[in-house]
């Protein structure tokens, strides 16, 4: 499909109004499926310790392939404006978190993200779509640091250990991590394994690995 066939398909289901301008052909992903990169995600049972605390670290660290990945990383920046891509690269255009994660006024998220993704251009959308709060942004940062951040109430949004649980488990925002659409890679295995991770991560104690 060319640009312009592209650009008219956007157009038609309501999302290209913020577009022209803005460098087209940069938001239109290839006409591709990008398979799931050859990282496992091991289920806990596949994670093994000599001891329960190093057990707990390894949960953390097995979880981190999903916390790490792209799909996550370009959603928790640790500045104002999103990661894109596979590289992370600044997003395009150079759009802004906002004073509620969902964009600055004139170029808020939702006039080109819509509640689905959008094949045919490559959009991704989810009906909720927002960056994390500043505070949870981990681009950049070690897993040991992702790890304390994520325990720390402060930095988490308020949740509890279970409460990070239920939200890593069952949140369809994730969950959109594992169907991102055309053009990207989703993150290594189910939302369902990396929900156990973290449920058995805090079962063995919430231990961080030391890097």
């Amino acid at each position: 499909m060319t640009i312009r066939k592209r650009a008219a398909a956007l157009t038609a289901a309501g999302g290209a109004v913020a577009l022209t301008g803005f460098g087209l052909a940069a938001w239109l992903a290839p006409d591709v499926a990008i398979a799931q990169g050859g990282r496992e995600l091991r289920p806990p049972s596949a994670v093994t310790g000599t001891a329960e605390q190093q057990r707990s670290a390894a949960l953390f660290v097995e979880a981190g392939k999903v916390l790490q990945h792209p799909r996550c990383l370009n959603c928790h920046p640790t500045g104002d404006r999103p990661g894109q891509g596979e590289d992370g690269h600044p997003h395009q255009p150079a759009v802004g978190r906002g004073p509620d994660g969902q964009g600055v006024a004139g170029l808020r998220c939702a006039v080109c993200h819509q509640a689905t993704n959008y094949d045919a251009t490559g959009m991704p959308g989810h009906p909720n779509w927002h960056l994390a709060p500043a505070v949870m942004g981990w681009q950049g940062r070690s897993l040991a640091e992702i790890c304390a951040q994520i325990k720390d109430p402060a930095r988490n949004g308020g949740r509890s250990l279970t409460e990070i649980v239920e939200h890593m488990s069952h949140d369809s925002l994730v969950g959109w991590a594992w169907s991102p659409g055309r053009g990207r890679e989703p993150a290594p295995g189910t939302q369902e394994t990396f929900g156990a991770l973290i449920k058995a991560w805090g079962h063995t104690g919430a231990v961080c690995p030391s890097d």
